[in-house]
């Protein structure tokens, strides 16, 4: 019955997943062989370990333990700071192999990525498992990390596959086999199903994705809202997610956020850390030729108690000088001198295209457009020395007393190449080998 419900071709599309296994200690492993298979971590200058090699992992460290904590779990345990920029290379490496074998790809975070490979096996000459294990051997031997590679008909499954071998794992489930994989799977496992749809699955006596996916798509239709059918149809091999290969252009809101070492209620320097998030939201913005209609403050307390406060803004702009009223007020409305805070944030809502703003007859013409261009000089400065060249004279202050990290710099932090800026790095990794 199942080979019905599922599909009785193998392969009507084919989209691979491919998963870095502990991404930033694997980069770091490549950097620094000598590391390899040693119990490691990165986020040293967070304070909590932000990932953790497989031997560490064995050892019973995880993610977001705090680092004294990590230590009693692992004597010897190795502690980096997370150098961000080095990962950031090699994902796109990563990538960039993904789109020698098919042109469609999909950046998904910075060690996932999906490739849909429909098609491709007479270009290739291989099958459609041969080109997934081939994609798997290339970023291994060109960049020196593991990964994991899933493989079946829709991206649903396909990160269903990617989970089900790590690490260093490949997968395959092709559509006749589709019930074999899902039948002892947790609703809870399956990619896009949270807390409120397993509980509500589970009123409903559906504990495993097998059972989720023999509904009747009258049944469907009729108690599941619309992600959730969709995820239902992914289940059962007809593919609604398609690979987009574009860039995100539109966003609902934009937010950034600091965590910084040691706490702090020091007014000056929070206010310096929210006006940086400020700009850096803002840049995101402009990049995209937007802008918000309101704004949201946030400040995270030592104990992760988090309270914001939000305001409509008199214009949307994308502009912080424009903002730093209202901004200002927000935060005052928010300090506590008796509090003592790790975290800032500002999120930018109801983003609109800055070319359907309304200026009120009130405002005058003139300041708009000295601010408009100070701001085109503002982002021309930013591409050629750096993000934060130019910035509000508020967040000054962490140029003077630093960003908040705990810990050592990371090595590409600490070195300069010719032509290099504090600002501003090539795109070269620092990489250790015997010579």
């Amino acid at each position: 019955m199942d080979e019905y419900i599922f599909g009785l071709r193998s392969w009507p599309r084919a989209i691979l997943h491919i998963d870095g296994d502990a991404f930033f200690t694997s980069c770091e492993e490549a950097i620094h062989p000598e590391l390899r298979g040693k119990p490691l971590i990165t986020g040293g200058e967070r304070g909590i370990v932000a990932c953790a090699s497989y031997a560490a992992k064995r050892r019973g460290v995880k993610r977001g333990v705090p680092l004294h904590e990590a230590r009693r779990l692992c004597p010897g345990l190795i502690i980096l700071p997370s150098d961000y920029e080095t990962y950031s290379l090699f994902s796109k490496r990563m990538f960039d192999v993904l789109r020698h074998f098919t042109p469609q790809v999909e950046e998904y975070s910075i060690d996932e990525a999906f490739g849909d490979i429909t098609g491709m096996r007479r270009a290739l000459h291989s099958s459609y498992e041969g080109i997934a294990r081939t994609v798997k051997q290339e970023v291994e031997r060109e960049l020196g990390i593991g990964v994991t590679v899933g493989l079946s008909v829709t991206k649903v499954l396909a990160k269903i596959a990617s989970k089900y071998r790590k690490p260093d794992g490949f997968t395959a489930i092709p559509g006749r086999d589709i019930a074999s994989y899902l039948r002892d799977l947790p609703v809870k496992d399956i990619w896009g199903i949270g807390h409120a749809t397993t509980h509500y699955l589970s009123k409903m006596g559906i504990e495993r994705a097998l059972d989720f996916a023999r509904l009747p798509e009258e049944m469907a239709k009729r108690r599941f809202t619309k992600p959730t059918r969709e995820i239902w149809q992914e289940l059962r091999g007809e593919s609604v997610y398609p690979v987009s290969s574009e860039e995100k252009a539109a966003y609902a809101s934009i937010s950034k956020v600091k965590t910084f070492s040691p706490p702090t209620n020091d007014r000056e320097y929070l206010f310096a850390q929210l006006s940086r998030n400020l700009e850096s939201a803002c840049i995101k913005a402009r990049r995209y030729r937007l802008a918000p209609v309101k704004i949201a403050v946030l400040l995270k307390e030592q104990n992760f108690h988090t309270e914001g406060a939000e305001a409509r803004l008199s214009r949307p702009s994308a502009r912080p000088l424009e903002l730093s009223g209202v901004f200002r007020g927000l935060f005052d409305s928010l300090y506590r001198r008796s509090a003592s805070y790790r975290a800032t944030g500002v999120v930018l809502l109801d983003l609109i295209e800055d070319n359907n703003i309304q200026y009120p007859l009130f405002e005058s013409p003139l300041r708009i457009e000295k601010i408009e261009r100070l701001y085109g000089v503002t982002d021309l400065l930013a591409e050629k020395y750096g993000k934060h060249t130019l910035h509000l004279g508020g967040s000054h202050i962490i140029e003077k007393f630093g960003k908040g990290k705990r810990g050592t710099p990371t090595e590409r932090e600490q070195t300069r190449f010719r032509g290099e800026s504090k600002r501003k790095h090539l795109g070269l990794p620092i990489i250790h080998v015997k010579v």
